[in-house]
């Protein structure tokens, strides 16, 4: 058996479903690039036949990507299958994602079939699949409460029709380790042609055992792992990519399998998921939470000191942590901005470099020091602007411990300014009743959030809104040195893709 475990990252996809994180296009084809750097061997760029838009999208990463394979997921029924195979064709390499469940509970009151109607579905989108791509996959949804010798037979079925992959997924995150691995392999050893397929996993952390779950199953002989980067994805997110990576990275004496992934990577893949979606990775997450390599007591910081294998099983710069980097300040040329961020992965158009820049040379002046979490903002506010139909102006807030806070506002909506003046709770509160009455919204502030990009007094603050309006969830970002402007920017930034999504329609449709 192959000692390689193939990463099948489903990101773009099963992560997109995790509540208020869908990427437009622009966002995909920036992620889908850095999954690329990062070394996936499989990209699930979407579901085709969710909407236009997921179309469109997965359709462009397909054409942009030069070494991965890009999968499109597909149910058994032939037009899913046409939309998936539309949209992945011009990949270099193109595969089909096809899915049926299989447990009991899902066939009786999901499906409505019996086993046999089961199986015959599966084989039939197989080899529908298998003459249009020789790359299938074929999923048995909710396997891990699926009847083993059932789950065998279709497994069997479905190698026999052509699928070059098989997936046992754990759907709702039900198993346990030790029961998936027996599972697993019970799979292998009661299916006979096995051996003409790679066996795929894919887990979700319903129980906080993704990780556990999945590196069980390539002890039993999995050698295809399906993860998302920071383990977002539906409820409780999907199997971490970094956590199974770097384990068996760290751990080859336990589980002797290796992967295509160039960990120094890790870090910035995060931090560009974290900013897309806007979930925030909590501070004790394993691997690239802030608080992975930091040590606070004193025993541990003297051990580190003397030696830093003493509380440390990886080295940071193993994922991407304390590389030498050129330091950026305000008397830094166009030229050196564009090669760093150039070596950070952004391949910026001369309009987007000019955007960047103005933005890079305002941000210097407030900041000694641009770090590269300084820039990735400047770069991101660029990338995926959509239509700014409001722009602020002027932001001017009154606060204090004796004082009502009030906050005057002028904004530029559709290229005339208005300006205006109100009160709230506190200067951010003030200043978003201000730019709602400016707008002209009622927008509902579903989430706020506010992270520091790097340490120190001076360091760009990062804010995060949800927004909801007439059905339609838009994130917003912004990040300045000032907090207040900041939240401002991504009370904006969001009320702006509201608009845009109310003009898009199509890309704004999700799938139920």
């Amino acid at each position: 058996m192959s000692d390689r475990v193939y990463i099948f990252d489903t990101t773009l996809r099963d992560g997109e479903q995790s509540p208020g994180a869908s990427m437009n296009t622009a966002e995909k084809m920036r992620l889908a690039t850095q999954l690329e750097k990062l070394g996936v061997d499989i990209l699930e760029a979407g579901f085709p036949a969710a909407s236009e838009g997921d179309f469109e999208a997965v359709k462009k990463v397909a054409s942009k990507l030069q070494r991965t394979e890009v999968a499109g997921l597909a149910r058994t029924s032939k037009s899913d299958i046409d939309k998936a195979w539309g949209a992945v064709q011009h990949a270099v390499k193109p595969k089909i994602h096809t899915f049926i469940a299989t447990s009991d509970i899902h066939m009786k009151y999901k499906l409505n079939m019996e086993r046999d109607q089961v199986i015959k579905t599966a084989v039939e989108a197989v080899a529908y699949a298998k003459s249009l791509s020789g790359n299938v996959e074929f999923s048995a949804e909710d396997g891990s409460r699926s009847d083993r010798d059932f789950l065998c037979k279709i497994f069997e079925a479905a190698i026999e029709a052509g699928a070059s992959v098989v997936n046992l997924p754990d759907t709702v995150g039900y198993a346990v380790p030790e029961e998936f691995e027996e599972l697993v392999k019970y799979v292998i050893s009661h299916t006979p042609n096995i051996h003409k397929a790679v066996l795929s996993v894919h887990c979700h952390n319903d129980l906080g055992l993704a990780t556990a779950n999945t590196l069980s199953a390539v002890k039993a002989g999995a050698r295809q792992v399906e993860v998302t980067m920071n383990g977002i994805g539906e409820r409780a997110g999907n199997t971490s990519l970094e956590e199974v990576v770097m384990a068996l990275h760290t751990r080859p004496n336990y589980l002797a399998s290796q992967t295509n992934i160039n960990t120094e990577e890790i870090f910035s893949t995060s931090r560009l998921v974290s900013m897309i979606t806007g979930i925030l990775v909590q501070p004790n997450k394993a691997i690239i939470g802030a608080n992975a390599f930091a040590h606070e007591a004193g025993i541990h910081q003297d051990g580190v000191l003397k030696n830093p294998m003493t509380y440390e099983i990886m080295k940071p710069e193993t994922i991407g942590l304390n590389r030498n980097k050129m330091i950026l300040g305000k008397h830094s040329g166009r030229h050196a901005l564009k090669d760093r961020l150039k070596e950070m992965g952004y391949d910026l158009s001369d309009d987007e470099m000019s955007l960047v820049f103005q933005k890079f040379k305002k941000v210097a002046d407030r900041k000694k020091q641009i770090l590269d979490e300084d820039l990735e903002a400047i770069a991101s506010e660029g990338l995926i602007r959509t239509s700014d139909i409001f722009r602020l102006e002027y932001l001017h807030v009154t606060c204090g411990s004796t004082v009502l806070p009030m906050a005057s506002v002028k904004l530029n909506v559709n290229g005339r300014s208005v300006q205006g003046a109100d009160y709230g709770n506190g200067p951010i509160d003030a200043a978003f009743n201000t730019i709602a009455k400016l707008a002209g919204t009622d927008a509902e502030l579903l989430r706020f959030s506010v992270s520091a990009l790097t340490g120190g007094t001076d360091a760009q603050g990062e804010v995060t809104v949800r927004l909801k309006e007439n059905g339609l969830i838009a994130l917003g970002k912004g990040a300045d040195p000032d907090i207040i402007t900041a939240s401002s920017l991504a009370y904006i930034n969001g009320l702006n893709r509201l608009e845009y999504l109310k003009a898009h329609p199509v890309e704004s449709a999700e799938f139920r």
